[in-house]
């Protein structure tokens, strides 16, 4: 199986700068943001020893964190020179289906529906672009800019 590529492949979107996330707890486990647009954010993260767990498999709160922030910034994309979007998870249920312990975990988020406050997510956190570690559906609650 391989991870899809993204939806908006070839349309107008932005690659991310490499260090941009502005989220301190993202920087220090080392998450990269590397798309972003419309209804789509994607993350990566190179797997490190500190973020196994003692079974030496990547850490189920790990891949938590990287779906919930890929399908939160899914739906909270902003054009350049606009207001940026702001909003916090109201609910995030996440399936874990294998385990990794190396390589470059991708996080793919992509937006569902968005209505007045709230918006709907899913995502995807692929090891090396072949193996799907877990799936993730979550709401969010938008918190920023008037609408």
């Amino acid at each position: 199986m391989q991870a899809p590529r993204s939806p908006h492949a070839g349309s107008a979107h932005h690659d991310a700068p490499e260090s941009v996330v502005d989220n301190p707890f993202l920087e220090l486990i080392g998450v990269r943001q590397t798309q972003w647009c419309e209804g789509y954010a994607e993350f990566e993260l190179p797997v490190q020893p500190c973020l196994l767990n003692r079974q030496g498999v990547l850490q189920g709160g790990v891949l938590s964190t990287l779906l919930d922030v890929a399908c939160g910034y899914a739906g909270l994309y902003s054009p350049p020179g606009h207001e940026p979007l702001h909003g916090h998870t109201v609910s995030l249920t996440v399936n874990f289906i294998n385990k990794g312990a190396s390589g470059v975990v991708v996080a793919k988020g992509f937006l569902v529906q968005r209505a007045r406050t709230l918006f709907f997510a899913r995502g995807e956190a692929w090891l090396d672009g072949t193996l799907l570690l877990a799936s993730a559906q979550g709401s969010f609650k938008l918190t920023g800019r008037a609408r």
